[in-house]
């Protein structure tokens, strides 16, 4: 059971219950995450990552790139040279969570002058975004409350009601990063609307290697992805869902 569910991985939500996904979302085809991916955008004066020196790191992309968010997270709490033994820290202590991570010895040149590239891209981004809501503040790693067996975890940037996932690929964005946000909203929709506290309206996805940006409306999406349905009753057949797999366990 634990290995079909890892609970522990973070990534669980978003990736390993595609049964609870489909049943949640069954219009999120291949379709509907083309026309949403029209809308992409690129930022002015962002220079996206070579593909080739990509290609040439030695690390797991995924590690590169945690490297590279760690940095951009010191970046934007003022801290404007980050040291690169913290950042190597940071960035295992989050890999080390999930289960194929594959920790580096040491980070290579190479290596570093590829996560401060991809680091200062994410600032840009962030602060361009922020310019256009100056009186909210932008928040680092807003949490994501659990719901039954579906663990707590955390986002990657909140700007007032706009939450932001940065998503390092070389890809246009997919139905599973779709998925994992529609996800973050119902799981915090579900602890916030007894207390009548704001959700998220908007969603901005950010790829700071190939420099591009998605901004969508949640409702629309949801409503879209799913059949027809709206947020309180997408609600409920959430809590079905997990209710009735919690129960097969």
């Amino acid at each position: 059971m634990a290995k079909r569910l890892p609970f522990r991985d973070p990534r669980t939500v978003a990736r390993d219950i595609p049964g609870v996904l489909d049943i949640l979302f069954p219009r999120l085809t291949g379709g509907l995450v083309g026309a949403l991916n029209k809308s992409m955008f690129s930022f002015q004066g962002i220079e996206a990552l070579s593909d080739e020196l990509v290609d040439e790191s030695q690390l797991h992309k995924a590690m590169l790139f945690e490297l590279s968010m760690a940095r951009a997270e010191r970046l934007l709490q003022d801290d404007d040279a980050p040291s690169w033994d913290d950042v190597l820290r940071v960035a295992v202590e989050r890999q080390r969570q999930h289960f194929d991570a594959k920790i580096p010895d040491e980070i290579v040149q190479h290596d570093k002058e590829l996560a401060t590239h991809a680091a200062s891209n994410l600032v840009a981004m962030l602060r361009s975004a922020q310019e256009q809501h100056p009186d909210v503040t932008l928040s680092i790693a807003p949490p994501i409350p659990g719901l039954g067996w579906i663990a707590s975890g955390t986002g990657d940037f909140e700007l007032g009601t706009i939450l932001i996932e940065v998503k390092h690929t070389d890809r246009n964005f997919m139905a599973r990063d779709f998925r994992q946000v529609l996800m973050y909203w119902l799981l915090k929709y579900s602890a916030t609307i007894e207390r009548g506290e704001d959700i998220w309206t908007d969603c901005l996805f950010l790829n700071p290697r190939r420099n591009s940006g998605l901004l969508f409306n949640f409702d629309k999406v949801l409503h879209s992805a799913s059949a027809s349905s709206n947020r309180v009753e997408l609600l409920e057949l959430l809590r079905s869902v997990v209710g009735d797999e919690f129960a097969r366990r």
